[in-house]
């Protein structure tokens, strides 16, 4: 959802680039914000030119972490699935 947030610019674009209602959405970024210290998606309200979201400067240091522990598991977890295809292979 963050991902989408900062590419999207807005909660109803990652809404649908996730197959989810605004409604659902905008309870997670809500959730998110609550869980954090500090808000994760900054809302902008509409105007002459519409409103939209962004993510905060804690939002994009939140996501770089989550993106960074995911290759460290991905990376950790490569030899034991090389052992594992290779097992299937054998057979």
């Amino acid at each position: 959802m963050l991902e989408l947030i900062g590419q999207t610019g807005s909660i109803s674009g990652a809404a649908r680039g996730m197959g989810m209602s605004y409604r659902r959405a905008w309870a997670l970024v809500q959730a998110v914000n609550a869980t954090f210290r500090k808000p994760l998606v900054e809302c902008k309200t509409g105007g002459a030119r519409g409103g939209g979201a962004a993510l905060t400067k804690e939002g994009v240091a939140v996501l770089k972490a989550y993106r960074d522990a995911e290759q460290a598991a991905l990376k950790a977890v490569r030899p034991y699935v090389r052992r594992i295809r290779a097992r299937m292979r054998s057979r």
